[in-house]
């Protein structure tokens, strides 16, 4: 799973020139069921995104395909996560730890 955390590179008014065809691209990740829960910071100064992937490149591109991104009026920072406990009615996104031991 991944936390997307978009900070604000570029005064407001630039971005809420964008934020129809922002909000556009979210609905395409929410219908592809990448994207689980989205919203912008108090205060404004950027969103958070939580995405689910077991493939960091691809979250990557995607990432870079928002029109923010495009435009150039946010910075991604992408953290990735195992959900080990969950919430109930969100078991299908719990995951299991790597078994990375030697």
């Amino acid at each position: 799973m991944f936390i997307l955390d978009l900070a604000y590179t570029a005064p407001l008014a630039r971005v809420d020139e964008l934020l129809d065809a922002h909000v556009a691209w979210l609905n395409g990740q929410y219908e592809a069921g990448v994207f689980i829960a989205s919203g912008r910071k108090e205060p404004r100064e950027g969103g958070v995104i939580l995405a689910v992937g077991d493939d960091r490149a691809e979250i990557e591109r995607i990432t870079a395909t928002d029109p923010f991104s495009v435009n150039g009026v946010c910075a991604y920072r992408i953290t990735e996560f195992y959900a080990t406990k969950v919430a109930p009615g969100l078991d299908r996104y719990r995951q299991e730890l790597p078994d990375d031991r030697p």
